[in-house]
């Protein structure tokens, strides 16, 4: 029987993953409504704890006020960017088309964005409570506890990326980056919540490959850039419907430049490398590697049919939500297919390639 801490761990670790999935997809919504500026201001929304609810509470200059603020942040923020060397971002930060426009108030999108941040708040709550239940761990196996204790820090650092997210009004270089560490602290979660199982679940022998290794990790690093490039091109299409006027829906598409059509080829390339890995993972005698592949193929199917009807019905805001969850989902499915394929594989291939796996 697993011992008490262990249970505990697992519970609250799937929990927490779960959240991170569902903040994800809110943060989909967030930007697909085009609410990512519903509230100018950060941690609080238009100065309060509790946002408006009509524009009357509000002061008639609102728009400078809000305005003056995130201008006079971006300036401290890009004077210490350029001190690091960072000068492009420093300089893109104020070259940024929209960096001096004010969203008019709109209480539904202020209060989808305020929804979307007391998530994240939650969530917070949830990775310091996965730390205290990784703290037995100390004793058994350090390295859940410190991807605990990490992402618990990563989590902070997101929620300061999300306040220069809504200080730089959308820059796409900062809403790439936390994108980008989403997919980080929840390859992390996964990997503590599977490893903290090992000391007591039977462990499956398989052959090792170092070429289906490379495969794996190919597979999976490649998705990641893929989710990438995807935060690039939700924000081409951000640009293309703000200079169209949010008018003629379906020609959009047709406006954007070499970031979508990589992005679109792209994903050819990742069917046919997956479908390549699941078939070598499918030879493996293994039922738990084949029922992590058959997922992993499910999502991959789900996300190609959601990016063809993107691209061929004019960009269906319920859509892209759903593009973006399912992209996150394929992500986390490889890495852990990948983890839980090397668990598997390890002891063969330290006697069978000790200088390729430590």
């Amino acid at each position: 029987m697993k011992p008490a801490f262990v249970r505990r761990f697992r519970f609250i670790g799937i929990l927490t993953v779960a959240a991170v999935y569902l903040l994800i997809l809110v943060g989909g919504v967030v930007r697909s409504t085009g609410s990512g500026m519903g509230c100018p201001d950060w941690p609080k929304c238009f100065g309060s704890w509790v946002p408006p609810t009509h524009i009357s509470q509000l002061p008639a200059d609102y728009k400078q006020v809000y305005t003056a603020q995130r201008v006079a942040k971006n300036k401290r923020l890009a004077a210490t960017l350029h001190l690091f060397g960072f000068k492009q971002v420093a300089s893109d930060i104020f070259s940024h088309p929209t960096q001096y426009i004010e969203t008019d108030f709109n209480v539904t999108k202020t209060w989808i964005e305020y929804l979307n941040r007391l998530l994240g708040a939650l969530i917070g709550l949830f990775v310091f409570l996965t730390l205290i239940f990784a703290l037995p761990y100390r004793h058994h196996d350090k390295t859940v506890f410190w991807l605990a204790f990490g992402s618990f820090i990563l989590i902070g650092v997101q929620g300061w990326l999300g306040s220069l997210v809504v200080s730089t009004n959308l820059l796409p270089i900062m809403i790439t980056i936390h994108m980008g560490l989403a997919l980080v602290i929840v390859a992390m979660l996964i990997y503590a919540v599977d490893r903290s199982q090992q000391a007591t679940e039977h462990t499956e022998m398989i052959p090792f490959s170092p070429m289906l290794t490379a495969g794996l990790w190919t597979v999976t690093l490649l998705t990641f850039i893929q989710i990438v490039l995807g935060t690039q091109v939700r924000e081409e299409v951000d640009l293309v419907a703000s200079a169209m006027s949010y008018d003629n829906r379906a020609n959009w598409i047709d406006q954007l430049g070499v970031v979508f059509k990589v992005h679109r080829t792209f994903s050819v390339v990742l069917l046919l490398l997956n479908i390549y890995v699941a078939y070598h993972m499918y030879r493996l005698p293994s039922k738990r590697l084949h029922a992590l592949t058959t997922a992993v193929l499910g999502f991959l199917g789900l996300e190609i049919l959601a990016g063809i009807v993107l691209a061929y019905f004019a960009l269906p805001a319920a859509v892209q939500p759903v593009h973006l969850m399912v992209a996150t989902l394929l992500f986390g499915g490889q890495f852990l297919t990948l983890v839980a394929y090397h668990r598997m594989a390890k002891s063969v291939a330290k006697a069978t390639y000790p200088h390729v796996v430590a």
